[in-house]
């Protein structure tokens, strides 16, 4: 027999395109600096790479990741 308590929908809640980047940096930093130390030394190469697209979102507003991200629809949280 149903409940005469209402049911609560929960509100969707989505990451916002700049914590979805920084999750993203993160993860690929540490899984560089893991595999410079067990693999091979170029893998920091990888860090670098992430480096730059940090500094490319910061300077110009966007990067190659958040480009893909933004037409699979992730929302920005801030607008310019």
């Amino acid at each position: 027999m149903p409940s005469s308590e209402p049911t609560m929908i929960r509100a969707q809640t989505r990451w916002p395109i700049e914590r979805v980047l920084f999750a993203l940096a993160g993860t690929v930093a540490l899984l560089s600096a893991l595999l410079a130390a067990v693999v091979s030394p170029w893998f920091l190469l990888l860090t670098a790479f992430v480096g730059i697209n940090q500094w490319m979102y910061v300077v110009f507003g966007a990067c190659p990741a958040s480009l893909v991200l933004r037409t699979l629809g992730v929302p920005a949280q801030c607008r310019s």
